[in-house]
């Protein structure tokens, strides 16, 4: 079909009969045989094999499709250096020396953020380098064994392969098979080289940096985390480029974050005065302490270590700037955005529902949240009620577990029927009014400056998606708590704590001398009655507080269970929706649509 020499036309040869045949092929369609314009065999590239490679040349017409999803080389800063005392007195001295030409005249809220961005992000890279992670040139990931020696031995072992091919002679043959030998020598000793650094580093990293040590062990488990190249539309159409794939993922996590809530978002005046007074030093250096040193960055690619470096002069200047967001009530914008990064659960890769989100805030902005959580708590801690479990210091998922089960094993020995309801809300975090947050804060003294400092977080919330190192266009985020911020869990607890004390009732069931209606951990709860038409009644003051405050009961994933020494029916509504419960201990699918 081509013409070419017999070299150029067999793809495997036997050297030691002299056997040669054309047994490789290149397929193509029948649509694409009139673009190939030569088919021929290639035999400079040493393929440690005795066939040869087949290259064929297709003629295009148009501009090459571009591969999507693929991870982009980035150059980021080797912060992990900062835990070496020389480079931190290094980054602090270049910290230093940008706060000395800092106009003492204070300025707006952006325009401080921008010169203290600045100076942290360049006393990085001054004192800590720069490196090159992710894909290495053509997709293929860096391999540690690829040292000088074992290139070197390589390009000889090509360089005697073509030799042999020119001129054919057995003292060539036998150079080959030396370099060959000599290659392969080179490559297993740097292999076993490369694997001895890396048992070291792991050790090392068990006791200095568990972290990061149980991080590489999942990563080795599961192997690196697959990209989907494509995904279907909203309509099930296949994407397949890279616009198109990062406008589905963004109109997929808009719609996410933004449900739908017709509930009122009116902004109630700000009231008593609260905690007003201003941010001190020591608030802040004690949350930077606390900071984790291998957390995420946000849009603004800061670092913990870079805040967790920082001497006495970088956090009075950290400080300086949160007082500054604090007396003005604005934030920078940057401290607004969240960066989304799908998570594959489980399911088609193709289907963004199968991804969860992980947003990545800020961490300065981060900083100034959990100065604002902690006068916050301070707050409201003491009048939320001891059935909430959630979210608070001391207590959790056991505290629950354990009260459920003395109250069961108490009502079965004394033959007292239990009739329990657990209730799940729909979205629960996502689906929160931002309007009645706010009035419910005032109701529990939060008011002022700092109720003015939360809402400045909340003003001009934006999020973006973040896939394969490509970013989607930036989409406001209008409802709901934010994701990831240190504030969100008390604000939560604090909301629900005013559905719970506003349902409440004579409804219940007796323990150990006390009167217990419900059980709370963050958004599950469990209502407790001793009857079915107390739980009913329970139940429905629960689902009309609820719907008063914007939240809705998921009836798909709510259950009944009723523990009785008797067969009995249980049978609950919520507007129109309900199951039926009957004898011993017995679960329902709860609450099914009528």
């Amino acid at each position: 079909m081509f013409e070419h020499k017999d070299a150029h036309r067999y793809t495997w040869y036997q050297g030691s009969l002299g056997h040669r045949s054309m047994i490789d092929f290149v397929v193509v369609s029948s649509d694409l045989r009139p673009y190939v314009l030569d088919t021929r065999v290639k035999r400079g590239a040493e393929l440690s094999t005795d066939h040869h490679l087949v290259v064929s040349w297709i003629r295009w017409q148009g501009n090459m499709p571009r591969r999507p999803g693929r991870p982009k080389r980035i150059v980021r800063v080797c912060w992990e250096r900062l835990a070496e005392e020389p480079v931190k007195t290094v980054f602090n001295s270049h910290l230093r020396q940008s706060f000395d030409h800092v106009p003492r005249a204070v300025g707006d809220i952006e325009s401080e953020w921008a010169l203290f961005h600045s100076a942290i992000v360049e006393a990085a890279v001054a004192s800590c380098g720069r490196k090159v992670a992710g894909a290495s040139r053509g997709g293929n990931p860096r391999t540690r064994w690829w040292t000088p020696e074992v290139r070197g031995a390589v390009r000889l072992k090509k360089e005697a392969y073509r030799a042999w091919l020119v001129c054919g002679s057995p003292e060539a043959a036998d150079r080959y098979r030396i370099a060959k030998r000599g290659a392969a020598v080179a490559v297993a000793e740097a292999k076993s080289r490369a694997w001895e650094e890396f048992g070291e580093a792991m050790e090392k990293d068990y006791r200095s940096a568990p972290k990061r040590f149980w991080q590489t062990v999942r990563r080795l488990r599961r192997g690196r985390q697959q990209l989907a190249h494509t995904v279907y539309s909203g309509d099930g159409e296949l994407l397949t480029s890279t616009e198109a794939i990062v406008g589905r993922w963004k109109e997929y996590f808009e719609e996410l974050l933004n449900p739908t809530n017709a509930h009122s978002e009116e902004e109630p005046e700000l009231g008593g005065l609260g905690m007003d007074c201003p941010i001190s030093g020591a608030e802040v250096a004690e949350v930077v302490k606390q900071l984790h040193s291998g957390g995420a960055p946000g849009a603004d690619e800061v670092r913990p270590g870079y805040l967790k470096a920082m001497d006495v002069v970088g956090l009075s200047w950290l400080t300086r700037l949160y007082n500054i967001a604090w007396s003005s009530g604005a934030v920078p914008r940057e401290w607004q955005t969240g960066v989304v990064v799908p998570i594959f659960k489980k399911g088609d890769l193709r289907v963004c529902s199968n991804y969860r989100g992980i947003t990545l805030l800020s961490l300065p902005g981060k900083v100034y949240s959990k100065v604002l959580e902690r006068r916050v708590r301070s707050i409201v801690e003491s009048q939320i009620e001891e059935e909430q479990c959630g979210f608070r210091p001391g207590r959790g998922t056991v505290d629950q577990l354990y009260t459920l089960a003395r109250v069961m094993e108490g009502a079965w020995e004394f033959a007292q029927p239990i009739h329990m309801c657990f209730v799940d809300l729909e979205k629960a975090y996502d689906r929160v009014p931002r309007g009645t947050l706010w009035g419910t804060l005032q109701e529990y003294g939060v008011g002022g400056f700092l109720l003015r400092a939360i809402q400045s977080l909340y003003q001009r919330s934006v999020s973006l998606v973040r896939i394969a190192g490509s970013k989607s266009d930036l989409f406001p985020v209008r409802v709901g708590l934010r994701q990831g911020c240190p504030l969100s869990p008390v604000l939560f607890i604090t909301f629900m704590d005013r559905i719970s004390r506003r349902s409440r009732g004579v409804e219940c069931v007796e323990f150990g001398g006390r009167r217990i209606s419900s059980l709370l951990f963050a958004d599950d709860v469990v209502l407790l009655a001793s009857s079915s038409s107390d739980l009913q009644l329970l139940l429905g003051r629960f689902a009309a507080e609820c719907e008063a405050a914007g939240m809705r009961i998921s009836t798909s994933k709510s259950e009944i269970m009723v523990l009785d020494r008797k067969r009995v029916a249980c049978q609950l509504r919520v507007g129109g929706r309900g199951p039926t419960s009957s004898g011993g201990v017995y679960a329902s699918r709860g609450l099914v649509h009528e």
